[in-house]
């Protein structure tokens, strides 16, 4: 592939977390630009300049198949970003989109849950709003996150096969595993969820997976990574 691609990424963002095993599930080679969220990295003027949303992550694509006007696309939203992929990419690894509008409907349905009820409650930005109110971050993010993930459970118990919609990786299982990482740091017993504590096993064994993991990123800290 002659595309160039280049991620904005923070190891421990979930939904940097989603375009990583996305773009290792496509064999989409990327280049990883690190955004430190701790250092407020993402709101500096240069990184502004490039997502207004002072988040990560970012995908950059220059499509280089008519080399005199190369065309670049910038996507700030993780979602759009997985869409993008697969339609850009259709015959690049596996399908992230069932073909069929009510299959589509349904993994949409499934990642939506994840990425407008579960995601938000770990957002460092919105977390650091919680503490001087008085809550405890993780007991206050706790109770959210199990809410969501019980509406996950409960939806995919009709449809989950080895993962979320039979037997197929979906864009919703690369939505919900980062977020079964996020909910395990804040002391969600995923037991509580057990299809979704299956599926993110099953995930788990998948190498895009392992590559794509928070504890396997080059921005990792030494005392954070995998042994």
């Amino acid at each position: 592939m002659s595309d160039t691609v280049t991620l904005y990424t923070y190891f421990r963002s979930s939904c940097s977390a989603r375009l990583r095993i996305a773009l290792h599930l496509k064999n989409i080679p990327f280049t990883p630009i690190f955004i430190n969220l701790l250092h407020d990295e993402q709101s500096t003027p240069a990184h502004l300049t490039i997502n207004p949303s002072a988040t990560v992550p970012t995908l950059i694509i220059t499509h280089t198949s008519s080399p005199s006007i190369p065309k670049t696309v910038t996507i700030t939203q993780s979602l759009a970003a997985l869409e993008y992929l697969d339609e850009a990419f259709p015959n690049t690894g596996p399908a992230l989109l069932p073909s069929d509008p009510e299959t589509r409907a349904l993994v949409r349905t499934l990642s939506q849950i994840i990425a407008c009820d579960v995601q938000p409650v770990t957002n460092l930005r919105i977390l650091k709003r919680v503490a001087p109110l008085g809550a405890d971050r993780a007991v206050w993010s706790r109770g959210l996150i199990e809410d969501g993930l019980r509406a996950y459970e409960a939806v995919v118990q009709g449809s989950a096969g080895r993962f979320s919609v039979g037997d197929e990786i979906t864009m919703a299982d690369v939505c919900l595993v980062p977020a079964a990482w996020g909910a395990e740091r804040v002391g969600v017993d995923l037991s509580a969820f057990p299809t979704v504590k299956r599926i993110v096993s099953n995930l788990e064994t998948e190498e895009a997976v392992k590559k794509g993991h928070w504890q396997t990123q080059p921005d990792t800290p030494e005392d954070l990574r995998a042994k």
